[in-house]
């Protein structure tokens, strides 16, 4: 796999990108993959120079809450830190529209899943304009002072967001789960007809799904807009799950080894006196 295939660095057609790779072996050469990326990031948190940020967009039953799950599964419970945005609270309404990302990011030695992100400020509203007036941005009156320009504008600030973090020592990598409309068909017809999956299904999952062509504008037009050499957006195809979960894990590995995490050295003292401290504890 080369994953720089799936990077998004010139102008991109999401009807003409592919939703479906499938890898043999996909999830025995996650299981590998997984076990690397949890002695990096053990290796990260010693360093406590860097913490990373994984930004998972898609639309519904893209995978995003599995892939977390397996992705995940082998780094230690201290060095991962997983948060889903829901719709804003009263209390997140009354800030900018950044405010309550910015406080779930994780901490220089972890590593940070938002399972979706400030993206969905400039694209579920985008789809539903109505939503943005719960801000009572001073400027907006109505939807119709809402256009294009708005959004660009935002996605401009959520550039400006993105490098203060790279420069402060957050990797962010961001990643859209290319999902077909007819697999999101399937995975809601499965969600209906296995009893224990019941719980997953909403009515609501139908109505967006009505609005597919324009998420897939503001998806596109996002991505061709927000991808940055130091916040790129990598596009997975997300039909298959096992091969999208396992092209995540491979693009996060090759990501972390770039930068050569090293573990602290005892100071000299400490290490001058390391034969003394054996001596002292054998001798209790």
């Amino acid at each position: 796999m080369n994953t720089e295939d799936y990077i998004v660095k010139k102008p991109i057609k999401l009807l003409e990108t592919s939703t479906k790779e499938v890898v043999e072996d996909a999830k025995g050469k996650l299981k590998k993959i997984r076990r690397k990326i949890s002695k990096l990031q053990d290796t990260m948190y010693a360093e406590g120079k860097y913490g990373m940020l994984i930004c998972l967009q898609g639309m519904d039953t893209s995978g995003k809450d599995s892939l977390i799950r397996e992705v995940f599964k082998d780094v230690n419970a201290r060095g991962v830190e997983v948060h889903s945005f829901k719709v804003p609270t009263e209390l997140e309404l009354k800030h900018d529209f950044l405010w309550r990302h910015y406080i779930a990011l994780p901490a220089k030695g972890k590593i940070g899943v938002f399972n979706r992100t400030h993206y969905e400020n400039v694209l579920v509203t985008r789809v539903h304009p109505e939503y943005i007036l719960s801000e009572k941005i001073p400027t907006i009156q109505s939807i119709d002072n809402l256009n294009d320009e708005f959004y660009h504008d935002r996605m401009e600030r959520i550039n400006a967001f993105e490098n203060h973090l790279t420069k402060n020592g957050t990797i962010v990598l961001k990643f859209f789960l290319n999902l077909s409309k007819d697999e999101q068909k399937n995975r809601l017809l499965r969600r209906l007809q296995i009893p224990e999956k019941n719980w997953k299904f909403s009515s609501g999952d139908l109505k967006e799904r009505k609005l597919w062509s324009k998420y897939m504008f503001c998806y596109q037009d996002l991505l061709n807009r927000t991808s940055k050499e130091n916040a790129p957006w990598f596009v997975i195809p997300a039909d298959d799950k096992p091969t999208a979960r396992l092209l995540l894990a491979d693009i996060v590995l090759e990501e972390m080894k770039k930068y050569n995490f090293k573990e602290p050295t005892l100071s000299k003292k400490d290490t001058e006196q390391l034969a003394d401290f054996k001596t002292q504890l054998n001798n209790e």
